[in-house]
């Protein structure tokens, strides 16, 4: 390193604010990083959440369409003669 003319201990000063200043990046670098993993992961947990809600969902719906699918063939299955309904007369006519 250049000194320029420098003393010992001006120079030692300057080696101390420079390791200072990198010192300092270092833990700003540290920090954003941190942050980066900390969104990384609530984005992961959020992705985990909506997924399990949807597959969820689609499971209910899955079901509750074979229950309508079911209900459709007992209706279809019964005879003709039960599915009519006898239509009432209305005396005051």
């Amino acid at each position: 390193m250049v000194t320029k003319g420098l003393t010992a201990e001006q120079a030692k000063l300057r080696a101390e604010r420079n390791f200072a200043k990198t010192e300092q990046r270092r833990q700003e670098a540290e920090s954003a990083l941190e942050a980066v993993r900390a969104e990384q992961r609530a984005v992961a947990e959020k992705t985990a959440r909506l997924r399990a809600l949807r597959l969820a969902k689609e499971a209910a719906d899955a079901q509750a369409a074979a229950a309508v699918a079911a209900t459709k063939q007992t209706i279809a299955k019964k005879p003709a003669a039960a599915r009519r309904t006898v239509r009432k007369v209305n005396p005051a006519r």
